[in-house]
C-alpha cells in the first residue's frame, strides 16, 4: 500500500546514490516513483530492481513528474539548476552535503525553497550520531570547564573516479568542503561560527602551474572564536584510511569524539570515562529520512533536524577558508554569512 506515502524520486545512482535508494525504500514514508542517472544502464537497472521509472536526462525527471520528494546525491555542480527547478515545481528537496556547489548557490537554494514554500534538507549524519551528540551534551553542560583548544582531523583515502574534483570551479573546495564537511558543521554546532579563519592548503603535484589548478590535497584551517578558544582542522587526502576525530580541551581534562566512542581523559592522557556507540550509516539515514518526511507529513508536530538554512554557517566557513588560503589572510566567516541576509531598508550591500 503507497496510499499516504510521499511520492519520490532520487536523482544520482552512483556511491552513497545507491545507499540512499535502499534506505527510502526501507523507510515507511517513501514511495519511489523514479530514479535518474546519467549512466542510463545503471539508471535501469536499479529502477528495474525497485520497481519504477527510470531516467537518464535529469531535466526530463523534472519536469515529466510531480513528486513529493527529490532526493539528491548526484555531484551539485551537475544538478544545481534542476534542484531550483524541482522547487519551482513545489518539490521538497533533501541532498547529501554540501547545500550547494558553493555558499552563493547555496544560499540560493535555501532563499528560493523559502520563498516556494518547500522543505530543503542536507544529509548530515553526524547531527544524528549519538557520539556526536553525547559531547555536544557534555559541552552544553559545562562539564568540561574553561574549554580553550578545539581540534579536528579528518583522513580519507584518495578518490580516482572522480576527476572532476580536480577542478576547483566545479568541486567549491576539495577536502573541506566534501569528506570534512559534516566535521566542520559540529565544530560550528559547539562553539558558534569562529570570528576569523586561517587557512594554507598544499596539493603535491610535481608541477607547480599545474598546482595552481587543481583543489587541494591537504588543508590546515586555523579558528579563532575568542580571545580564549582557538581551534585547529586538519584534513588530508594522502594518509590512507577513513578517520575522523575531534578533540575539544578543557582546564583539567580533555574529551575525544569518534563516531563510535566518546573518551574523557586527564592531561596526562589517563582514562576518566569512555561511552561506546553504535554508529550505522543505514540506521541513521533512515532515521533522518523519516524526520524529513514528518517535517513535511507533520509539520506542527516534528521539527526538521537537517534544514539547508541552518547549514549556511558550515557553508561560509569552508568558504571564508578558502578565500584565505588565496588572500594569505585572516577571514571572516559573518562576512560571508553576510550576503546571504537582507540589506536593512535604505542601505546599500556591500
Amino acid at each position: 500500500m503507497n496510499k499516504g506515502k510521499l511520492k519520490t524520486a532520487v536523482l544520482g545512482l552512483a556511491g552513497k546514490g545507491q545507499d540512499l535508494l535502499e534506505s527510502a525504500w526501507q523507510s515507511e514514508y517513501y514511495h519511489l516513483q523514479a530514479v535518474a542517472d546519467s549512466d542510463a544502464e545503471l539508471a535501469q537497472r536499479l529502477a528495474k530492481r525497485y520497481d519504477c521509472e527510470y531516467y537518464s536526462d535529469y531535466r526530463q525527471l523534472i519536469i515529466q513528474n510531480q513528486f513529493d520528494v527529490l532526493l539528491v546525491t548526484a555531484p551539485s555542480h551537475t544538478c544545481f539548476e534542476y534542484i531550483q527547478a524541482a522547487m519551482k515545481k513545489k518539490f521538497n528537496v533533501l541532498k547529501l552535503t554540501p547545500a550547494g556547489p558553493n555558499f552563493e548557490k547555496a544560499a540560493q537554494l535555501v532563499k528560493l525553497a523559502e520563498n516556494e514554500e518547500v522543505k530543503f534538507g542536507v544529509i548530515n549524519l553526524r547531527r544524528l550520531a549519538e557520539s556526536y551528540r553525547a559531547a555536544q551534551d557534555y559541552v552544553m553542560q559545562n562539564r568540561l570547564e574553561h574549554i580553550y583548544l578545539v581540534t579536528a582531523f579528518c583522513s580519507f583515502p584518495q578518490r580516482g573516479d572522480e576527476s572532476w574534483r580536480s577542478d576547483p570551479e566545479l568541486a567549491g573546495g576539495g577536502v573541506l568542503l566534501y569528506p570534512c564537511y559534516e566535521m566542520v558543521d559540529r565544530i560550528i554546532a559547539n562553539f558558534s561560527t569562529p570570528q576569523q579563519v586561517y587557512s594554507l592548503n598544499l596539493n603535491q603535484a610535481p608541477d607547480k602551474r599545474q598546482r595552481s589548478y587543481l583543489t587541494e590535497e591537504v588543508a590546515v584551517v586555523t579558528m579563532k572564536f575568542s580571545d580564549r578558544l582557538i581551534g585547529n582542522l586538519v584534513a588530508s587526502e594522502v594518509f590512507g584510511s577513513v578517520l575522523q576525530v575531534l578533540r575539544i580541551y578543557g582546564k583539567e581534562k580533555y574529551l575525544t569524539v569518534t563516531d563510535e566512542k566518546l573518551t574523557i581523559c586527564d592531561h596526562l592522557g589517563n582514562v576518566l570515562e569512555e561511552f561506546r556507540y553504535e554508529y550505522n550509516d543505514r540506521q541513521l539515514t533512515i532515521q533522518l529520512l523519516d524526520n524529513f518526511a514528518g517535517s513535511i507529513l507533520s509539520p506542527v508536530d516534528t521539527q526538521l533536524c537537517c534544514e539547508a538554512a541552518g547549514n549556511l554557517p558550515t557553508m561560509a566557513l569552508i568558504e571564508a577558508a578558502y578565500l584565505s588560503a588565496r588572500t594569505a589572510m585572516p577571514e571572516e566567516p559573518e562576512r560571508v554569512l553576510q550576503r546571504a541576509r537582507p540589506a536593512p531598508a535604505g542601505v546599500w550591500p556591500t
